[in-house]
């Protein structure tokens, strides 16, 4: 349970230092054919020029970080660094550093999850789907989601609920025409025709989310569900940018906001993670 508990703290937790590395783990030189495809890598699509960057930089400087793989039969399985393997793949190289570790269906789909996410985000998509698969295969509930991930629990709770959105919406989000914040905006449509109408405008128009807000509720109340509860309720564009922030950074963001003024709350996990949102923000939110 100590290592499931530290999956949530960075990508960083899961490559031990190298005291422990000689004592509980192998690091081997092994040849591309000898290592297969993660079963449970959360990714769909990879962006080949993204891939072809990174080829160029294991060129000059070879592949620094190992991959981290656990045994299968007499090859190994890749738990993490797809990107790595296919870009030392396009360059032929005879081996590639690989760290064996011992670890279970469960533990390596949440560790690729969190690579991809601290790494190259997963569209919108992509996560949803690797959360219900969490979810059914490995009864996992949202909250140890949570508490693993590093992740808010209403966070996981509205990607998840992107997945009850016609197919061919989700297809627009998935290539990135329609955004996570349009989806959650779509989502409170209960008329699956006029959700669909919406989207054609989101594309044909270029409606920014507050846009698309603003045009749901001049329809209201045609097939437009509204929330019971408290009168008050968070900006609608507060919580897009809060989730949006959780997203960019791979870790729990909140935003206070009263009137004009208010404060983000970013939380970490250990100093490596520190360091990571930090360049993060200090390079730019891509």
């Amino acid at each position: 349970m100590e290592q499931r508990r530290a999956l949530g703290k960075g990508i960083g937790a899961l490559i031990p230092q190298k005291q422990e590395v000689e004592h509980k783990e192998e690091v081997l030189y092994v040849s591309a054919e000898q290592i297969r495809p993660n079963p449970f890598q959360p990714r769909e699509d990879f962006d080949e020029a993204s891939i072809q960057e990174l080829a160029q930089s294991i060129r000059e400087k070879g592949v620094i970080q190992p991959l981290l793989v656990r045994r299968s039969g007499d090859k190994f399985e890749l738990i993490a660094g797809e990107r790595r393997l296919r870009a030392a793949k396009s360059l032929g190289l005879k081996e590639i550093p690989i760290l064996v570790r011992n670890v279970e269906d469960v533990d390596s789909l949440e560790i690729a999850l969190i690579e991809n996410i601290q790494r190259q985000g997963l569209n919108p998509i992509e996560e949803a789907r690797a959360y219900q698969h969490l979810m059914e295969k490995f009864h996992m509930t949202q909250e140890a989601m949570s508490e693993v991930l590093g992740k808010a629990r209403v966070t996981i709770s509205n990607t998840m609920r992107l997945l009850k959105l016609p197919h061919e919406i989700q297809m627009e989000i998935k290539n990135g025409r329609i955004s996570y914040g349009h989806g959650r905006a779509l989502i409170e449509i209960e008329d699956i025709n006029l959700q669909r109408k919406f989207a054609q405008e989101i594309i044909s128009k270029g409606l920014s989310v507050r846009e698309l807000e603003s045009l749901i509720k001049t329809r209201r109340p045609v097939g437009i569900k509204r929330k019971a509860g408290a009168s008050v309720q968070r900006e609608p564009v507060v919580a897009v940018l809060e989730e949006a922030l959780q997203h960019a950074l791979a870790t729990k963001v909140r935003i206070a906001k009263r009137k004009k003024r208010g404060h983000i709350v970013i939380e970490f996990y250990s100093q490596e993670d520190l360091e990571r949102i930090t360049n993060i923000i200090r390079g730019g939110i891509k």
